[in-house]
């Protein structure tokens, strides 16, 4: 077993383990890997069974895993680690018949031997990607797990997000993850199976349904005037006639949103409240 000291390199490199009975093959690995200063090395293994135990202590982001290894293959190996701790994986073989199974195992890739320095640059920059994104989701829950703990009435079991209104919207756009207070939001559209969020003349997407995301707003706060559409209601202007009897909701930037026959009782609701 070959293991690095620990670096102390930024967070941000990918930590990956490598893992093939052959010291020739984990060594041209190695000497791919070493010309992405995105990776930090952080161990070998020459075996499966080596492997999972590496992979249960040093936790790494990516591994690159021989399949035909004697004893233990990295099939194996993965099921030892068990699917929650199991890293992303770019699996390695000269055996085109193994490539089924790996992507069923949810693998980032697979190489074939003999493979280029090219196709093997492809496999690394797309387990890279499969990193962050992992991380991005890592950091998404546990954000969403802290406000949720947040706005936990502590009289009261842990309530649901449908039991609680949320005075914040946890949103990830772009990379970043934004708080994003309820007074901010001007409106809300769905688009697909995501939610389009309208903020001071930006836009943010947050995948949700529109029952669910309603079910989390204050009706105090917010009011849907559509079956795709929710509006803050301080920014609600004027209603204006449109045609057929039916009226538009302008908000105070000038947007025109349409009015559902089936949803103007709230709005009249709304006014009587006014007055």
């Amino acid at each position: 077993m070959k293991t690095n000291p620990p670096a102390s390199l930024p967070a941000t490199r990918v930590r990956t383990l490598i893992v093939d009975d052959e010291p020739v093959a984990r060594r041209g690995v190695r000497l791919l890997l070493e010309r992405d200063p995105g990776v930090e090395i952080i161990g070998e293994a020459a075996g499966g069974a080596e492997a999972a135990e590496l992979i249960k202590r040093d936790k790494p982001d990516l591994v690159f895993l021989d399949v035909q290894m004697p004893g233990c293959d990295g099939f194996e190996t993965l099921s030892k680690v068990g699917a929650e701790a199991a890293p992303a994986v770019v699996f390695i073989t000269a055996y085109d018949e193994h490539a089924l199974r790996a992507f069923e195992v949810n693998a980032v890739d697979y190489l074939l031997k003999p493979y280029d320095d090219a196709r093997f640059s492809a496999a690394l920059q797309r387990a890279k990607l499969a990193v962050r994104q992992r991380e991005a989701e890592a950091v998404n829950r546990r954000l969403t797990q802290l406000l949720e703990y947040l706005h936990q009435d502590p009289t009261r079991s842990a309530p649901t997000k449908e039991e609680l209104p949320s005075d914040r919207i946890l949103l990830k756009s772009s990379g970043e993850i934004f708080f994003l207070k309820a007074d901010e939001i001007d409106w809300i559209e769905a688009e697909g199976d995501y939610m389009k969020f309208h903020v001071a003349g930006r836009t943010h997407l947050m995948r949700e349904t529109m029952a669910r995301l309603e079910a989390r707003l204050d009706p105090k706060r917010f009011i849907r005037i559509h079956r795709s559409t929710i509006v803050n209601i301080d920014r609600l202007r004027k209603l204006s006639p449109s045609f057929a009897g039916e009226y538009a909701v302008v908000l105070h930037d000038g947007t025109k949103l349409k009015l559902s026959r089936g949803y103007q009782e709230r709005i009249g609701a709304l006014l009587k409240q006014a007055l």
